[in-house]
């Protein structure tokens, strides 16, 4: 007779074993049952880990760009300061540069001393504009253009890095690489 908790089951099921052709006797019945959900609870315990580690690679990569992107905007907050910063001196230099241009071409006559004043000019103006304007929000709309139109031209020479060409490059800079 069968286990209470096998009765559901056909007894010609057990009758023989397929690669030996041995009949397999009843007494091994529980142990297979018992394999059974032995392998059913550890396929749920593989199926749980799995989605832990799902989740784990999920979280993993959401804290990698999120920290890239602090790193971006603290990059981006010290250039703007290096900008600010610069101005301060370089408008100081152009001042005292256009006070003494101007100075010497009313003195000597000669309105050429005033072109320097030209060059210097647009040079303030791009750091003022870098520095307190909209030319930071003029150039990311600009990018933004050319990722969306002109991405060919954004493709890099022989085409993306893969694992396969680093591997060669590095096998062939390599001096102790041994071939298995």
């Amino acid at each position: 007779m069968l286990p209470p908790k096998l009765n559901h089951i056909p007894a010609s099921t057990f009758a023989t074993f397929s690669g030996a052709g041995t009949a397999v006797s009843r007494s091994l019945l529980p142990s297979i049952k018992m394999g059974f959900l032995f392998s059913k609870h550890m396929n749920e315990n593989m199926k749980q880990q799995q989605e832990f580690m799902l989740m784990n690679a999920r979280l993993q990569m959401e804290r990698q760009l999120t920290i890239q992107n602090e790193m971006r905007e603290r990059q981006m907050a010290m250039q703007i300061a290096w900008t600010r910063e610069f101005l301060k001196y370089f408008g100081t230099f152009f001042g005292i540069a256009a006070i003494s241009l101007t100075a010497g071409a009313i003195k000597k006559k000669q309105p050429g001393l005033f072109f320097p004043i030209v060059p210097l000019s647009f040079i303030l103006a791009y750091q003022y504009d870098m520095g307190y304007g909209t030319l930071l929000q003029r150039m990311k709309g600009e990018a933004e253009n050319i990722l969306e139109t002109e991405n060919s031209k954004l493709q890099l020479p022989r085409g993306s890095i893969t694992f396969e060409t680093l591997e060669k490059a590095r096998k062939a800079q390599s001096k102790f690489f041994i071939e298995k």
